[in-house]
Parts: C-alpha cells; sequence; structure tokens
C-alpha cells in the first residue's frame, strides 16, 4: 500500500494523463475533416501507383509516413477516415507526453518538475491546435522521434551516432522540422554537461552534414512541384510568425475569444489570461536572473532552432507543437529552482489547470462545430443533386466569414471545396469536381450563373456555394 502511495506521487501526472487519454480520444473522435484535411496526403489514398508518386517522394514533402496513413485510411474511408488519424494522433501525443517525463527524469529534474511540465505539455492550449487536428500526426511523431533521438544519444554508448541518425532521419520523414534535432540534440547534451566543447564541436559537423544530405537529396530527386508564395522567406513574415510564436507558446489564453469576431467574448478571454498568469509569473518572471546559465542558453538556442523552418516559412497554432518538449525543459529547470514559494506555485499551477481546461474545451467545440458545418453542406449538396452524377463544377463565391487556424474554418473551406461530398458518398461520385472562386460583390450571384451556363454542357451538374448555402444547376431540371 505504501508503495502503491509512492509510485502514485512519483507519477501523478502519468496518471492523469492515462484518464484522460480515453476523453480526448472520444472528444477527436467527433471533429470532422476540414480545409487541408481534403487534400493533404493523411486524407484516403486511392492512387494505383501510391509506391512511386506519395511513399518515394511527393511534391517538395517527402513524408512517407504521411502516405501510409493516407493509404490505410483508404482501405475503407468511412470506417476509418478521420477516426483512424485521430486515434494516431492522439496516441502519439500520449507517447509524446511519456517521452517528455522521461526527457525530464533523464536531465535530472526533481519530482515536482517532472510531473507538473509533463502534464502542462499534455494538456497546454498550445498544443491543441495539434491535437485536434486530423493531418497532424507528421508534427506529433516528428517531435517523438526528435526526442528519442536525444535520448539514444545520450543513453547509448554501443551504436550511439547510428541510433541518432536513424532516430533523426525517421523524424525527418515524418515532418521537416524533425531534422532539427540533429542540431538540438548535441546542443542540449552540452547543456546539461553530458558532453564536453570539443564533442559539441564534432557532434555539430554530424549535425550539419546529415542536413546538407537531406537537402542534396531533396534537390536532386524528381520532382514537378510550384511552391507557394507563403512558403518563400521574407523579413516581414518572418518578424510576424515570431510574434505568433511568442504568444502561442508562452501566452495562455482563449484566442477565439480574442480574435475571431463571430465569437469575441474580451470577458471571458480576460478570465482565461488572468487565471493562467499567475503560473506565467511565476514559471518565467520571477528571479528571472536564474534563466542565465548554460542548461537555459542551449534550451533556448534548442528551442528556436526546432521552430525555426515553421518560423521562416508558415507558423499557425499548430507549429507551436515542435517547440513544446524544450519548453517543458525550461518549466522544469524553473520549478526546480523554486525553493521559497512552492505553496504559491502549486495554487498558481491549479488555476493555469482549470484555464486550460476551460480553453481546450472551447477549442474542441468550435472545431467539431466547424466539422459539422462542412458536412452539412455536403449532405445537402447531394440531397439537391438527387442522383449520382460523374463530373461537378463547383462556383464558390469568395467569402468574408473570418476564420482562426484550424479550429473556426470558413464554411467553403469546411466543405473542402466539395471534397466532402465524394466522402459522403464513399467517394463514388462525383468522380470530378472542378472549382474555381469569385470574388465577393454586389453582383456576385449573377456573375456566378453567368459563370455556370457556359459550363453546363461541360459538366453534368453545377454547384454554386455562398457561404454555407448550396444552389445546384442541373441540365433539364430547374434550380434547387
Amino acid at each position: 500500500m505504501q508503495n502503491s502511495h509512492h509510485q502514485l506521487k512519483r507519477y501523478w501526472s502519468i496518471c492523469c494523463i492515462l484518464v484522460l487519454t480515453p476523453i480526448l480520444l472520444w472528444v477527436t473522435s467527433l471533429i470532422l475533416p476540414t480545409f487541408d484535411d481534403w487534400t493533404s496526403t493523411t486524407h484516403p489514398d486511392f492512387n494505383p501507383f501510391f509506391i512511386k508518386e506519395r511513399f518515394l517522394f511527393y511534391g517538395y514533402h517527402w513524408r512517407p509516413f504521411d502516405t501510409i496513413i493516407g493509404y490505410v485510411a483508404g482501405l475503407n474511408p468511412k470506417l476509418l477516415f478521420p477516426t483512424f488519424n485521430h486515434c494516431v494522433v492522439v496516441i502519439g501525443h500520449v507517447i509524446c507526453a511519456f517521452s517528455v517525463y522521461r526527457l525530464l527524469d533523464v536531465l535530472g529534474f526533481g519530482n515536482l518538475a517532472k510531473n507538473m511540465a509533463t502534464l502542462y505539455f499534455f494538456i497546454a492550449p498550445a498544443t491543441m491546435a495539434t491535437v485536434t487536428a486530423i493531418d497532424s500526426m507528421n508534427q506529433v511523431y516528428a517531435l517523438l522521434f526528435g526526442i528519442s533521438s536525444f535520448l539514444l544519444y545520450i543513453k547509448l554508448n554501443k551504436w550511439k551516432y547510428t541510433a541518432w541518425i536513424t532516430a533523426v532521419i525517421i523524424a525527418t520523414w515524418w515532418k521537416e522540422n524533425g531534422l532539427m534535432w540533429a542540431l538540438i540534440t548535441p546542443i542540449l547534451a552540452f547543456g546539461f554537461d553530458f558532453i564536453d566543447r570539443n564533442r559539441l564541436k564534432k557532434d555539430l559537423m554530424i549535425g550539419i552534414a546529415i542536413i546538407a544530405g537531406y537537402a542534396i537529396a531533396i534537390i536532386i530527386l524528381p520532382k514537378d512541384i510550384t511552391i507557394h508564395p507563403e512558403y518563400v522567406p521574407e523579413g516581414g513574415k518572418i518578424i510576424v510568425n515570431m510574434v505568433k510564436f511568442f504568444f502561442t507558446t508562452f501566452i495562455t489564453i482563449d484566442y477565439i475569444y480574442l480574435l475571431h469576431q463571430p465569437n469575441r467574448n474580451l470577458l471571458a478571454a480576460t478570465i482565461t489570461l488572468l487565471l493562467s498568469l499567475p503560473w506565467f509569473y511565476y514559471i518565467f518572471i520571477k528571479d528571472i536572473n536564474r534563466f542565465i546559465n548554460k542548461k537555459i542558453i542551449s534550451s533556448i538556442i534548442a528551442l528556436l532552432l526546432a521552430v525555426a523552418p515553421h518560423i521562416g516559412t508558415v507558423f499557425s497554432m499548430m507549429h507551436t507543437y515542435a517547440g513544446l518538449a524544450i519548453v517543458a525543459i525550461i518549466i522544469g529547470y524553473s520549478i526546480d529552482y523554486i525553493k521559497t514559494y512552492k505553496k504559491e506555485l502549486v495554487i498558481s499551477f491549479i488555476l493555469f489547470i482549470i484555464a486550460s481546461f476551460i480553453i481546450d474545451t472551447h477549442l474542441i467545440k468550435s472545431s467539431i462545430d466547424s466539422g459539422l458545418i462542412g458536412k452539412k453542406m455536403a449532405v445537402e449538396a447531394i440531397q439537391k443533386t438527387g442522383k449520382p452524377v460523374k463530373s461537378v463544377f463547383l462556383i464558390t463565391i469568395e467569402d468574408d466569414y473570418p476564420k482562426l487556424s484550424s479550429f473556426c474554418v470558413i464554411p467553403y473551406e469546411a466543405f473542402g471545396w466539395g471534397l466532402a461530398s465524394k466522402y459522403e458518398t464513399n467517394y463514388k461520385w462525383p468522380e470530378q469536381i472542378q472549382d474555381t472562386i469569385i470574388e465577393r460583390k454586389a453582383d456576385s450571384m449573377k456573375k456566378a450563373y453567368q459563370i455556370a451556363n457556359t459550363y453546363l454542357n461541360k459538366y453534368d451538374c453545377i454547384w454554386i456555394v455562398n457561404h454555407n448555402e448550396i444552389k445546384v444547376l442541373k441540365k433539364g431540371y430547374e434550380e434547387r
């Protein structure tokens, strides 16, 4: 009995995670696909040339594990998609949390630090854009294998470098930012005195060689791509992304209530902020001089490296996840440093947990609501079409409805440019969807009808999307 009490005291964060996991699996299973979920490589894949055109190399991404997820989902889309995807994400997040605990243990942190930082990682609203997303397993498993690369590096003697490099490559094949652990691992190892300065220099050169080798492979592999302008690094964009990174990583507030105009509730947003501020103060502000040391400086460098690929290109709430294991290290160090106000720290952590549950619940509910909008539009399009058709021309009137990350999605993005309807028919029809988007003006509907008349003889059916409403035009039939 005494031993059980000791184990509970030592692993209370792990026990909390195990209790919360079934709940998280259930609520995420209610979230339906929207936006990128309809076009990512984790979407059901029916490509007969799967190995050649997806697994080996695809566009400017080389993410073979993503393609495997899409292939499995395609075996039985109605049964597996998106439930299978959600399970892969949530289970990966749970294993990541366990790995964070192990990481903190190996780094020598105390019991309170390990448990608080691990539970922070698991439930912090900063993780929710990843945990609730259908196509985010690449983000989760890139971090998981990144952490694994560090643990293998410092724990193994024989095959140390082989294990480290293999884990980094696997992380990279999940998502490209996993490659940064080729540098993060030796930097963290040096910061926490696992290696000396000479070994750091040598292993950083190995890390740079790994990155260069990957870059060369990407360059020489055959590809036919057009890089979207938003992926091109720019000075102004990097500054904006740095601001996004800071706020989404460190400032716990309900961003839907704060930023999403249709749901704006500044009082509710302020309450969540006030609940989380004491925790932020005790961890990051009070006794700020504690952070001026080799361990924290190396951790900050590692954190910046972890998120650098996203800050240089596209940064959204989902991309915060890449650096949260490093944030957990900084939090763990801060908790261990605190000697005189442990009671206040515990109370502030409880308040942070309350704020997190409030925000997480709101984020999950908003994600569910966005998915239901897309499903409603898909069912409406099918019902108004009346019977199976082979080809559809989709005209979307650009929506002025604001969005926020993957939680509050524009209706036509939830509709997936018509792909949600293919899903509702289990990909039996329509076989072809061609779409165009027109600017929203006073005469937008008139223009939509003019375009429809042009294409009515070329396609079996025309769908016009105006916000969350669907109009259907068919040859020989009245508008529905």
